[in-house]
């Protein structure tokens, strides 16, 4: 980096193999929207959920090409529904152990995991590093900086509970995909929107993505 060049500083977003691909297109697109970098870790198990769920082969060598793909893809499963720039994107292999996030002298504003797996939950909670998400996620936590945990899973058993409960006390914040309907939702992007805005509030990233509440009933009315 030459003198006076401002340095990247990403936030690094974590997909683990749980069920709930578009909550992390919706957290990719509104992070780049908001003019944020970000560094994405794609576990092997998410890449099975993501072509189930969309269709779309997640490629080492045409991550870009895949990504776009992705990203323009809606809720609904419809293509071309966004627009998707990823040239702020870069993208690290999950079983890079030497990749950048792994370190904790690597700059990093902090870490956001979408979906987060009840495996992936327990790995990072345990700190057994097995593949660069969990290692990423284990340097934030132990250089103190933001960590949210997005957790898809239902029922929650005792064990993962307990993990979560371990998580929070590190310093994460737990963010269940609980969407609400208080903001007024008429469409499935409207309520996967809800949980990827709560995902960026727990991290300070300001959005647009939902109807914040005001205090008032009848606010989120559909067609006020």
């Amino acid at each position: 980096m030459n003198a006076g060049e401002k340095q990247r500083t990403p936030w690094i977003v974590g997909v683990s193999g749980a069920s709930g691909t578009p909550y992390a297109a919706a957290v990719l697109r509104a992070l780049l929207d908001a003019g944020e970098s970000v560094d994405l870790v794609v576990s092997r198990a998410s890449r099975l959920t993501l072509l189930d769920e969309t269709g779309i082969a997640f490629r080492d060598a045409h991550w870009q090409d895949d990504l776009r793909e992705w990203l323009a893809r809606g809720a609904d499963g419809k293509p071309g529904a966004f627009d998707a720039d990823v040239s702020a994107v870069r993208y690290w292999s999950a079983g890079d152990l030497a990749a950048g996030p792994s370190s904790g002298s690597y700059p990093a504003k902090g870490m956001l995991i979408v979906p987060a797996s009840t495996a992936c939950v327990a790995g990072v909670a345990l700190g057994l590093s097995k593949d660069l998400l969990q290692r990423a996620a284990s340097v934030t936590l132990k250089e103190r900086r933001t960590l949210v945990v997005a957790v898809r899973e239902t029922p929650l058993n005792g064990q993962t509970l307990r993990h979560l409960v371990a998580l929070d006390d590190a310093g994460a914040r737990v963010v269940p995909t609980s969407p609400a309907f208080y903001a007024g939702a008429t469409h499935i992007q409207d309520l996967v929107d809800f949980v990827a805005g709560r995902v960026l509030d727990a991290a300070g990233v300001e959005h647009g993505l939902y109807r914040r509440w005001k205090g008032e009933l009848g606010g989120g009315t559909p067609g006020e």
